[in-house]
Formats: structure tokens, sequence, C-alpha cells
């Protein structure tokens, strides 16, 4: 009776773990931006990871703005297979200097769209752009996204969080600079704590999992010495 006791517990406490991982993964499903080479005055590899949140529509179409008040001289889309991409060039309400260069017109948007299938259900893809020169003296950049599902449905992630407090439901992604190499979620430091915090749960769940198995096992063991003559 006592094995069967740990058993269950050990049982409830994995599936207890399994139910944090999924909460975690969901509350971080957005749009978001990182890089693993960003530094200001720079050039840059930003990665934009895109996931489908959805049970049964396939996202079909990303449209990424970039700054206007800090535009990119160069800006160099990734392509992919059953991708069309398109970049948008529009000029500038001013002229802005961008290392040597000054910039008229800069490219603003850019647009992937699937020629077929697109990023399924529950699955997410990732989508790169090569940029540079980054602004200096800035510490994080803003790109709001717009996101179309095979069923019509559009998501546009461009709200910005007022404060560290603030969680945007559909928040823009922001990539943050600092003088170190560094790799940026795009929503806010309180989203990283909430997965910081998610992760500690896990492991917590995790370690009690295997201390209720060491438990059991001792307890089989223990009762099979008895037996023995």
């Amino acid at each position: 009776m006592p094995n069967k006791l740990v058993l269950r517990a050990a049982a409830i406490t994995a599936a207890t773990a399994l139910v944090l991982v999924g909460a975690a993964n969901s509350a971080s499903a957005h749009v978001t931006v990182s890089s693993p080479d960003a530094k200001p005055g720079g050039y840059a590899k930003l990665v934009f990871r895109v996931p489908s949140e959805s049970e049964t529509a396939s996202t079909t179409k990303l449209v990424v703005s970039l700054p206007k008040d800090h535009p990119f001289a160069h800006v160099g889309a990734q392509v992919k297979d059953g991708w069309k991409v398109v970049k948008t060039t529009e000029k500038l309400p001013q002229a802005v200097k961008v290392g040597d260069v000054t910039l008229t017109e800069a490219i603003t948007t850019i647009t992937w769209t699937a020629a077929a299938g697109g990023v399924p259900p529950n699955d997410f893809d990732e989508f790169a752009l090569s940029v540079g020169k980054l602004p200096e003296g800035v510490d994080s950049l803003s790109f709001p996204a717009v996101q179309t599902y095979s069923d019509g449905e559009v998501v546009k992630w461009e709200q910005v969080a007022k404060d560290a407090s603030d969680k945007p439901e559909h928040p823009a992604p922001a990539l943050k600079l600092t003088t170190a190499i560094t790799t940026v979620a795009a929503t806010t430091s309180q989203n990283q704590g909430d997965s910081s915090d998610s992760l500690a749960r896990v492991l917590g769940g995790a370690g009690l999992l295997l201390g209720l198995i060491g438990l059991a096992l001792g307890l089989r063991a223990g009762r099979t010495r008895k037996a023995t003559p």
C-alpha cells in the first residue's frame, strides 16, 4: 500500500510539472525578436520568431515595420523556401545621418507572404533580417508586426509597454541594445521574470518527482531485505 501511495503522488507531481510547462509556453507565445550579435553602431542579424496561435489556421503573412526615427542604411531579408519577401522603401520625414551615409529614404517594412501552406497551427517559424548600422545612444528598438492567418484573422503586435510592470496583450517585438552581445525576447522584462519563475517551479516539481521515485525504490528495497531469510 505505501508503494502505491508513493507512486500515485509521483504521477500527480509529474502531471503538475507538465501543466506548468504548458502554461509557461502559452504565456510566451508572441511574435518576438532576438539577435545573436546586436550592439550599438554595428550590423546585426535580427530573428523574428512567429508562432501560429491557432488550433485550425496557419500563418500566411508577416509584415514587420522598421524604425523610421532610426532607419537602417542596409536591410537584407532572409530568402525562405515557400515564402515571397518584399521590401518597401519610403521617403523619410527628414534626412537622417547613419554613420557616413545621409538617408532621405529607407526601407520601412518587410513583408513575407506564404506561397502555400505557411506556418501550421500550433507550430512556429523564424524570419531573419540583416540590418545596419544600429543606432548609438538608444536603449531599444521597436518592430511592430502584423500577422495574418489563413482564415482571415489579423493580429497586430504593436502595443508598447509603458513601464516594466505593464504587460500588453499584443506587445510589439522589441530589441534591447547593449554594448555586449545579447539575445532579447520581444516583450518586457516582466515577461522575462515570469518565464524564469515558471522555469524555477518546473525544476522544483521535477526535483520533487525524483525524490518521490527514490523514496519508492528505497521502500521496495527495504521490504525485499526484510523478506530475505
